[in-house]
């Protein structure tokens, strides 16, 4: 038997980095910087000598261009490109400017940086305008040019803004046909992830705790990508499909079993582990011993390995499906699936500070003060490190826990970063040709990873700022304990500021994220209420799933780990509470019909609504509620013709468990579905 004959590189690759993504942004920041520097050089050595402050510019844009520049359709992203250049070349000449009035400099960078981080506010292009604004100016203050250098400086910013949309749109363009092809491919990579991992256990004694919660782990990898590949899928206007025989539905349906017969495994896997030999014939699609199972399973139905056995078949005919899917689409491109075009709606943009993006700007710009103020006490010449570091914390968070996370990654990343980079730097001193691809690789690595750890992507940037130090000849041990310094007092203003001004309590996004996930329930059994079914059941479980993933985000600062999905305690038995009823929220999405009315069902909905209606007044306060083990029994993968009612009795037991009675813990599934049938 060749039990791992499927399992090729490109399936874990795709598995970890789902429509490789990662892959290519690390690599069109790569490759722009690469031919925007080979183009400025050839530039400096054949046609005209160009400052060092083009050279900086052009590698800093390349950057900004490759991470920032957000917009759809290549059009698009071009008019951001040359507005951002537009943009960099006027604070560049400002600042040029104002070099001999160093204070005055000071404070129009602090204006620079509050007009840039209010931007935020116009959308994706706001943004990249004010990052390509910020660095500029940042860049313009390091570098210093003289004014009359200054149309030598701008063939920096023109050459990486028309080389980055070259790479973005000729070399590695964006086109979400491929993209929907690999992120099925992703789907399918983590399923066998899964299949992998029970096939480990089927052949131990019985699946502990750390087994579990590794399962857990690979049932969220799966719904993101999952979550990401129907961001792939064209839909109506109106996001709801108008029938099956729609090959964009036919696919959404697919998808959505895969997932749905994935997590059912899962579950019925920790009931009751599924045979070896079962777990084999579902990665080799084997339908001779299927078919065997399939007989087992109809001989043990009213057992728990009748139904392990039941969702590993379930599990085995989607992956087939999918596969088909994914064979599909590698042979016709999905040519039958018709895109949508993209309309864009212009929404009214408030200029309050009820906007979170203006209290963000103002949180930003006060940082930066406070990082300019101790950075120049540390030194004159480098406190740019130190502003640097006070904005960019403040990129991508939710609340103050979430930067005070981002401020450590920094300070940490930059830390191992450098002390790896000295070392690498004095090994390979005076040695470009080492250095030079070695650089280029940490770049590489650095936006790989970007997505994945902030403290990561610090420490190779950190590597190859010694290793540029090494070659210009300015490396010495107290420059990079100055970095170090600079970098940790922006880190420090940056949390300060986040925890005093306009603070944004960790259990404050977790209370929203709750009651949008809250809401969601409630529309979906409002749906069923009114007799809603097929599409609109599944789009609104989608919606659910997504709610889910705002609530795991918005809950890891209130962790010590990295991921607080991974931590033992309180949090992590919440967020699997969560987890359980958007479950069986999908599988209430599928089994439901629209039948003639059922005063039984009619009862559940209203239970379920009156516990969603007590939990979500008390917000995240679920999450400080110490529970006992539950030991979960009973039936969990629903027979077809109950499939509706076990759901409905099921997210019923879950939320109960949000605020336990003290003399109901522990208590099992099957005794609350009891209780259930009881009221």
């Amino acid at each position: 038997m060749h039990l791992f004959s499927g399992f090729q590189f490109r399936d874990w690759l795709l598995a970890n980095d789902p429509a490789l993504s990662r892959l290519r942004m690390a690599s069109r920041v790569t490759l722009t910087i690469i031919f925007s520097f080979l183009i400025l050089l050839a530039i400096h050595m054949f046609i005209l000598p160009l400052p060092t402050a083009a050279f900086g510019l052009g590698i800093v844009l390349s950057i900004e261009g490759g991470v920032a520049v957000r917009d759809k359709g290549n059009t698009r992203q071009l008019v951001t490109r040359l507005f951002g250049c537009v943009a960099s070349l006027g604070v560049v000449a400002i600042a040029a400017g104002l070099e001999d009035r160093r204070l005055f400099s000071d404070l129009v960078f602090l204006v620079v940086i509050a007009l840039a981080s209010a931007g935020r506010v116009f959308g994706p292009r706001g943004f990249a305008i004010g990052m390509f604004a910020f660095t500029s100016y940042f860049m313009g203050a390091y570098f210093r040019p003289p004014l009359a250098e200054l149309p030598d400086v701008a063939i920096g910013p023109v050459v990486s803004v028309l080389v980055g949309h070259l790479v973005r749109a000729v070399l590695l363009p964006d086109d979400w046909r491929r993209d929907l092809l690999r992120s099925l491919e992703s789907v399918r990579g983590r399923i066998n992830q899964i299949l992998f991992k029970l096939a480990a256990l089927a052949v131990g004694a019985e699946i502990g705790e750390a087994d579990r919660q590794e399962l857990r782990q690979l049932e969220d990898r799966l719904k993101e990508v999952v979550l990401m590949a129907e961001t792939f899928i064209p839909r109506p206007s109106g996001g709801v499909f108008d029938a099956t025989a729609d090959p964009a539905a036919e696919l959404a349906i697919r998808l959505f079993d895969a997932h749905l017969a994935a997590e059912s495994a899962i579950v019925r896997s920790f009931q009751s582990p599924p045979p070896f030999a079962l777990i084999h014939a579902v990665i080799e699609a084997d339908s001779t011993e299927l078919a065997r199972f399939a007989e087992m399973a109809e001989a043990i139905k009213d057992q728990p390995q009748g139904e392990t056995v039941r969702a590993l078949l379930w599990l085995g005919e989607a992956r087939q499906q999918l596969t088909q899917a994914i064979g599909e689409g590698q042979t016709s491109g999905f040519s039958g699936i018709d895109a949508v075009k993209d309309t864009v709606l212009p929404e009214k943009i408030d200029f309050s500070f009820a906007n979170p993006l203006l209290r963000s700007a103002l949180q930003i710009t006060l940082a930066s003060a406070l990082a300019m103020a101790f950075g120049l006490a540390l030194s004159r010449e480098r406190w740019f490190w130190a502003v640097l570091a006070a904005f960019l914390v403040f990129t991508n968070t939710n609340s103050r826990g979430d930067t005070a996370m981002k401020a450590l990654s920094r300070s940490l990343g930059t830390v191992f970063g450098i002390a790896i980079g000295l070392v690498l730097a004095t090994l390979i001193s005076g040695e470009p040709d080492i250095a030079i691809p070695i650089a280029a690789v940490c770049i590489f690595l650095a936006f790989y990873f970007l997505q994945v750890s902030y403290a990561t992507m610090t420490f190779f940037i950190s590597i190859v700022l010694c290793l540029v130090y090494g070659m210009t000849g300015v490396l010495t041990l107290d420059l990079l304990k100055l970095r170090i310094g600079e970098t940790m007092i922006g880190a420090a203003a940056g949390t300060a500021v986040a925890f005093i001004v306009f603070p944004t309590r960790t259990r404050g996004a977790l209370d929203a994220a709750l009651a949008r996930w809250f809401q969601a329930l409630r529309e979906l059994l409002g749906a069923i209420g009114e007799g809603k079914s097929g599409f609109d059941l599944i789009r609104l479980s989608q919606k659910i799933d997504g709610c889910y993933r705002d609530v795991t985000v918005a809950a890891r600062p209130l962790g010590s780990s990295w991921s607080v999905v991974t931590r033992p305690g309180q949090i992590r038995q919440t967020l699997a509470i969560f987890l359980s009823c958007t479950y069986w929220a999908r599988i209430l999405a599928k089994s439901y019909d629209a039948p003639a009315a059922d005063d039984n069902l009619k009862t559940l909905i209203a239970a379920d609504l009156a516990l969603i209606d007590n939990a979500a007044r008390r917000g995240s306060s679920c999450f400080l509620i110490k529970r006992k083990a539950s030991r979960t029994t009973g039936r969990h993968l629903p027979l077809s013709r109950e499939g509706a009612k076990l759901g409905l009795e099921m997210i019923g037991s879950a939320l109960e468990r949000l605020y336990p009675p003290a003399d109901v813990l522990p208590f099992a599934a099957g005794e609350a579905i009891a209780r259930s049938k009881q009221g």
